[in-house]
């Protein structure tokens, strides 16, 4: 029997991903800093282990990721969201033999990164909003050429991103803390999930957000987009990429897409594909598919949802088309077969719900703090 580690649980895809990599006969264990989570609530997990935060200390949590492959048996290690650019870095140090669904961390970062993003896709001959670093000529030539975006180059959940008018003075640039001046590019965003191997799409999702929580979707809609699957397919095929990748775009008033960062991992597209089906894609290099699509054109984080029902019940406004689509859309985490992680979500999810209370903060901006990588 394969032996998957799961190296974050509290997220909902990683519910997805260990329900399908059990229902395709894997012993599923996951790897977490709140030690209780969403996905370790789930049958389908053998077992759970609490380990250090990446923010704490990397190389303490590298080794515990480490000893517990070695004392497990791990056959295959797969990163679930922001901790990925950490778990990267595992590379090398795994025994012979055992697997790890992303690619070496000088490209995971080389991506995560948005300005070197940017560089590189622009050398393949991709469409990306024109971006300069912050605190450069370039960048303030930018400043004054009309609307700009302004976002720190690691980063995630939309956390320190801000949009100046043409004109309006950039902020004074941090060497402690890089960001990049972009083009605003106006449209419509979409986000993507890919699983790829060896630089072959094995399956890409487009989707967009249906409800948001600041910049965070917290109810999505699949819909198709070919050119944005093209780009996708591009970009994989050229840099050889093995592993989760996805992407954000705009596309504009001429249906060109221009992305405007990437997330080399998992994203919440990955809620619209059946789990086992996923699980083969990731377990069999040469698998070519199909990669089923759930029968659902929309998706939602329920609780997420109710507490923005809730937030536009306060406001006096759009409560009414809140309130419809809370009480028709499926929820991503349930399943009546699997019922304990949805019944229990507000004790897994403790730890967020707290550090946004404590904070004044969304859920999407505290759900990864402590396990995302911000610095170079």
């Amino acid at each position: 029997m394969t032996t998957v580690l799961l190296t974050l649980g509290r997220l909902p895809k990683a519910l997805d991903l260990a329900r399908g990599f059990a229902k395709a006969g894997c012993r599923v264990l996951v790897a977490e800093p709140y030690g209780w989570t969403l996905a370790g609530a789930s049958r389908h997990v053998a077992r759970e282990f609490k380990v250090p935060a990446p923010i704490k200390g990397k190389a303490a949590y590298l080794a515990a990721l480490r000893e517990i492959v070695v004392h497990e048996g791990v056959d295959l290690v797969v990163p679930v969201s922001e901790e990925t650019m950490h778990v990267a870095h595992l590379a090398g140090m795994l025994p012979e033999g055992v697997g790890l669904f992303t690619m070496p961390p000088n490209e995971v970062l080389a991506l995560h990164d948005k300005a070197s993003f940017v560089r590189k896709a622009a050398e393949l001959g991709l469409a990306v909003p024109e971006s300069a670093p912050l605190g450069s000529a370039e960048g303030e030539a930018l400043a004054r050429s009309g609307p700009v975006v302004v976002k720190p180059v690691h980063s995630c959940s939309g956390n320190g991103v801000s949009i100046l008018l043409g004109g309006e003075p950039l902020p004074v640039a941090d060497a402690a803390a890089p960001a990049v001046v972009q083009r605003f590019v106006e449209g419509a965003e979409h986000s993507t999930c890919t699983v790829a191997q060896c630089g072959r799409v094995v399956a890409t999702m487009v989707y967009r957000g249906a409800v948001m929580s600041g910049s965070v979707a917290v109810a999505f809609e699949r819909v198709e987009v070919p050119t944005i699957a093209a780009w996708v397919e591009r970009f994989v095929a050229e840099t050889g990429w093995s592993g989760f990748i996805s992407f954000d775009f705009i596309v504009d008033a001429a249906g060109v897409p221009h992305a405007i960062e990437c997330n080399p991992r998992a994203t919440s597209g990955v809620h619209f594909w059946e789990p086992n089906d996923i699980a083969r894609a990731v377990l069999e290099p040469g698998w070519v598919g199909p990669v089923r699509v759930r029968p659902y054109r929309t998706l939602q984080q329920f609780y997420a949802c109710l507490t923005e029902t809730q937030a536009a019940m306060l406001r006096r406004r759009g409560f009414i088309p809140a309130l419809r689509s809370l009480v028709t859309t499926r929820d991503v985490s349930w399943d009546w077969r699997d019922p304990w992680p949805f019944v229990s979500m507000i004790g897994t999810s403790w730890p967020i719900i707290w550090q946004a209370i404590t904070k004044g903060a969304r859920f999407g901006e505290v759900a990864t703090q402590d396990v995302g990588w911000y610095e170079a």
